[in-house]
C-alpha cells in the first residue's frame, strides 16, 4: 500500500480485526496493520476493550504502541502509563440504579476496568438508555455489538482519540477510523476518512465516508484497500 503521506489508522478491534464470539484476531489482517507501520504509517486501536489488552495486542502484533481503550475512558502508552479520562463511579451507580429496573442486567466478565462497567447484551439496550435519559443520569450507554458499556458522560471513542491527535499534532485529513459498531460513529466523525464494515448496523454504515461489504478481519483488509484507492484518487 501506497499513501501520500504518513496516516495515523484508528482501528476498532472486536468485529473489526476480530469474530465478536471468540474474540479471535484475523491474523491477515494484522499483518497488513503492521506493514502499515513499516512503510511509516501509525496504527493505534481504540476499542470497548481494557487498554492493556490492547496495547498488549500492539506489542505482540506489531503496530504502534499506544491504545485507547474503554471506548476513550483510558490512554495507555506504556506498561505502567495511564491516563484516565472517564470516572468510573458514575458509572456503578448507573449500573446500581438499572439493575433496580432490568434486574436481568448484568456485568460480563472482561478484563478490569478503570472507568467503565461493562454488561451483557441480554437485555434492551433502548431501554437502558431511555431510563438513563429520564433520570438524567450522567453517563451514556452504548453496544459496541461486544458488549454493552456505561461510560460517564463526554467520555467516547472521539474524546479519548483526541488526546493522541494532540499528543501528535494531527490534523482531521491525517485520521482514518475503521470499525463496526455504534461506539466507532464519534470517532467516525473526527477522522477525515471512515470505513465501516460490511457486519456494522445499517445507521453506522451511513455515518462512514466508505462502506466494505466484507465482514471482521476480512472487512478490514477491503477496507485498507478502498482507503488507498480514495488517497490515490485525491
Amino acid at each position: 500500500m501506497i499513501l501520500m503521506k504518513p496516516k495515523i489508522f484508528a482501528i476498532d478491534i472486536d468485529g473489526t480485526i476480530t469474530d465478536n464470539k471468540g474474540g479471535r484476531v484475523d491474523l491477515d489482517a494484522l499483518a497488513a496493520l503492521r506493514y502499515l507501520v513499516k512503510l511509516g504509517h501509525k496504527v493505534i486501536y481504540v476499542t470497548g476493550r481494557s487498554s492493556v489488552e490492547a496495547y498488549v495486542l500492539s506489542v505482540f502484533g506489531g503496530t504502534t504502541r499506544i491504545a485507547v481503550g474503554e471506548n476513550g475512558g483510558i490512554i495507555t502508552t506504556g506498561p505502567a502509563e495511564h491516563k484516565l479520562i472517564g470516572n468510573k463511579q458514575k458509572c456503578i451507580d448507573a449500573f446500581e440504579f438499572l439493575k433496580t429496573k432490568i434486574p436481568e442486567a448484568i456485568e460480563k466478565p472482561v478484563f478490569p476496568r478503570l472507568t467503565e462497567v461493562v454488561l451483557e447484551r441480554n437485555f434492551d439496550v433502548n431501554l437502558g438508555k431511555k431510563l438513563f435519559a429520564e433520570n438524567n443520569l450522567d453517563v451514556t450507554l452504548t453496544d459496541s455489538q461486544y458488549a454493552y458499556h456505561i461510560n460517564s458522560k463526554g467520555v467516547d471513542k472521539a474524546s479519548g482519540f483526541l488526546e493522541i491527535m494532540n499528543m501528535f499534532s494531527a490534523k482531521k485529513e491525517d485520521i482514518i477510523a475503521i470499525g463496526d459498531s455504534e461506539t466507532d460513529v464519534p470517532l467516525f466523525k473526527l477522522a477525515g476518512t471512515s470505513v465501516a464494515l460490511g457486519n456494522a448496523p445499517q445507521d453506522v454504515q451511513s455515518k462512514a465516508t466508505i462502506t466494505v461489504q466484507g465482514h471482521a478481519g476480512d472487512g478490514m483488509i477491503e477496507a485498507l484497500e478502498a482507503v488507498q484507492l480514495k488517497l490515490l484518487v485525491e
